[in-house]
């Protein structure tokens, strides 16, 4: 009677054994697909990113795109236009890659904070900015749509971005 006791046992421990070994082997499979997506989650994002201006170039061209617009707006009112803007805490929301006449370039839409000259008050904007990448992936371009010349594709008007080298 006992030996049969001690079988059940080893029977049952077997089994068990068996159980907790089907479990770790599950649990390993899981572990091993959440890091592989991790992984190709972390690659994808490294992608997308590897495309964004560096903040110098983004801050340059909003800076640019306030003063063409301020430029425009005093020569209509023949007044002078009042300096560089000061354009800080920018918030990127959407950033998608496109063509900008034969170039690379990179759509942005977010919000930032920019004030005038001597201005005390700062103010929370949106913006939607177009930037043309350099030949050689080195420079960045202020790109302005300017319509189409035929109907079916867009022309652009480029500024040159400088950027502060500090």
């Amino acid at each position: 009677m006992q030996v049969t006791g001690i079988s059940v046992f080893r029977a049952f421990d077997h089994s068990r054994c068996s159980a907790v070994t089907e479990l770790l082997g599950g649990l390993h499979r899981l572990l091993m697909s959440i890091m592989l997506l991790c992984l190709i989650s972390l690659g994808l994002t490294s992608c997308s990113f590897g495309d964004r201006p560096p903040r110098a170039v983004i801050l340059s061209a909003l800076g640019q795109q306030i003063q063409l617009t301020q430029s425009a707006i005093a020569q209509s009112l023949d007044l002078e236009a009042s300096g560089a803007p000061e354009v800080t805490r920018v918030r990127i929301e959407e950033q998608e890659s496109l063509s900008i006449g034969d170039q690379k370039g990179v759509h942005l839409i977010g919000r930032f904070d920019w004030r005038l000259p001597g201005d005390a008050v700062k103010v929370d904007s949106t913006f939607e900015l177009f930037l043309e990448r350099g030949e050689r992936g080195q420079s960045w371009r202020l790109a302005l749509p300017s319509g189409s010349d035929d109907g079916t594709s867009q022309t652009w008007i480029t500024y040159p971005l400088a950027i502060d080298p500090a």
